[in-house]
């Protein structure tokens, strides 16, 4: 357990945004944001995730407690392809600011964030979508999650390229969709849709900011877009499904995370879903950032081995 006037640097360095707060116990001191980074598991990939972490600290406001910090939890990109990387990143920030440093996948800090470091499956739904669950042993268990070439089915990007495709259809004489006026604020035409996505930086992240019009399409009555929305919520359940299979903890449960499970409408049809698979859906508990913040201040977990750390011999 912490002491209340512990204060901890947690971060959540993404591939499309860096986070980091500074807290004490439950409170925030201060918070910044800054870019994201290709994943530790690239070339030079700790140093990366090291000078990005020093560069959005220093724009936290100044006067805050750095100097007396107990602990570092980051949540990093990458982390699950390279524990070599991921250890050099923990014992880089142990050295930085001579505290105890625990560096771990975003997954996972988003499973221990939601369940508080309890066993049980977490459904993490953003531009990606995976499920994680980790047993009573600490293994962990996960489904989907594989990338948008292989996987991340049912996720932001599927529901917004489903939507996009919807127009494209319609475009060729398919079923009429109010989606094609939507995509009418991104192209003057749908032909140009696949010129308009290959000039995209980032063509995943711009399918799955059309995932909130095929979401509204969807609730306010379109045919095609409800289809889309539905498949969605099956594709998702049968991945919480593949996650909990072997739980034999009575009623499988799962915590939600992640923008898309934001949307009310689109969270309710995902409930009954689950429901009707036999799943019940939990209130989550914390999220990435509350994860980092459990792994900087308690060892232990049953997630342990999936948390990487200095290595130093940091007295209780």
């Amino acid at each position: 357990m912490e002491a209340p006037n512990d204060v901890v640097l947690v971060a959540d360095v993404g591939k499309s945004r860096c986070r980091v707060e500074l807290r004490s116990g439950t409170e925030l001191l201060g918070a910044a944001d800054h870019h994201g980074f290709p994943g530790v598991h690239v070339d030079n990939g700790p140093t990366l995730a090291f000078d990005l972490l020093l560069e959005t600290v220093s724009q936290l406001p100044p006067g805050l407690p750095v100097s007396t910090l107990t602990g570092i939890g980051a949540a990093v990109a990458g982390v699950e392809a390279s524990a070599e990387k991921s250890q050099e990143l923990a014992t880089m920030l142990s050295q930085r600011f001579s505290v105890p440093a625990a560096v771990l996948s975003d997954a996972t800090a988003a499973q221990l964030g939601a369940l508080q470091g309890a066993p049980g499956t977490t459904l993490i739904v953003g531009t990606g979508a995976v499920a994680f669950r980790f047993d009573d042993s600490g293994v962990l268990h996960r489904a989907d999650g594989w990338g948008p070439y292989l996987g991340d089915r049912g996720s932001g990007r599927w529901i917004g390229q489903q939507g996009l495709q919807a127009v494209l259809e319609a475009y060729d004489g398919g079923p009429a969709t109010s989606l094609s006026a939507a995509a009418g604020a991104l192209v003057e035409s749908p032909g140009m849709l696949p010129g308009w996505l290959a000039a995209n930086e980032n063509p995943y992240r711009a399918m799955a900011r059309f995932a909130p019009l095929v979401l509204h399409a969807a609730e306010v009555g379109d045919a095609v877009a409800h289809d889309i929305i539905g498949e969605a919520c099956r594709i998702l359940t049968r991945t919480v499904k593949l996650a909990s299979s072997g739980d034999e903890g009575g009623t499988p449960r799962v915590a939600m995370l992640g923008g898309v499970v934001g949307s009310d409408f689109f969270a309710a049809l995902l409930r009954k879903s689950l429901a009707s698979a036999g799943i019940e859906v939990v209130a989550p508990l914390g999220d990435g950032l509350d994860g980092a913040a459990l792994a900087a201040t308690r060892r232990g977990l049953i997630q342990e081995r999936y948390i990487h750390r200095d290595g130093t011999n940091w007295p209780d």
